[in-house]
């Protein structure tokens, strides 16, 4: 009889007493874990020419409350979207609105305002008109992005279509550039 190359190993063959010993392992690494756990991380506070002062959390101005350029005699005006973001640059941000009077019936037109606070004051105030109700445009989709305020302008081609149904969309970005918000329109954003 001849022996094998490589003589049998003893864990190559099971036995009972194996998993016994694996099981006591693993219920002991799982007992101690909480035990293990590495302390939690603390920030430490920068000194000396290292530390810089952060610009302080400011809240966009609050829509509720402001008295927007909107005639809408007996019934009140109402926000129907709002969107934040810094557009001015200036380190605090602005408030976006879509303002409606609301009308118990048919779809009013949309004014587009921009509120901003004045350094020290609690009180928003109106700032710019974007879209104008007398323009009789419907904001469909409104956002605040990159310092730019982005819409969606639902209108007509005539003064003969009715409110009911607007037959023009055309997107819209205004963006703040020498003291004026800026109106663009992307190329092929027009469509009747």
């Amino acid at each position: 009889m001849q022996q094998p190359a490589v003589p049998e190993l003893a864990h190559t063959q099971t036995r009972p007493i194996h998993w016994v010993a694996t099981a006591t392992a693993v219920a002991g690494v799982v007992a101690l874990s909480p035990l293990l756990q590495p302390h939690q991380a603390t920030a430490a506070q920068a000194t000396g020419s290292e530390a810089k002062p952060g610009p302080a959390a400011v809240a966009p101005p609050d829509p509720t409350g402001v008295s927007f350029p909107l005639d809408c005699g007996p019934v009140k005006a109402v926000v129907q979207k709002k969107a934040t973001g810094d557009l001015d640059g200036d380190g605090r941000p602005e408030t976006a609105v879509v303002v409606h009077c609301d009308a118990p019936m048919g779809t009013p037109p949309d004014g587009v305002y921009v509120l901003t606070r004045a350094a020290g004051s609690a009180e928003p105030r109106v700032v710019a008109t974007l879209v104008d109700p007398k323009d009789r445009l419907t904001v469909s989709e409104f956002a605040v992005r990159d310092g730019a305020v982005l819409a969606t302008l639902l209108g007509y081609s005539t003064a003969d279509v009715p409110s009911c149904c607007p037959d023009v969309t055309d997107r819209a970005t205004w963006q703040w550039k020498n003291g004026a918000f800026l109106r663009s329109t992307p190329a092929g954003a027009h469509s009747v």
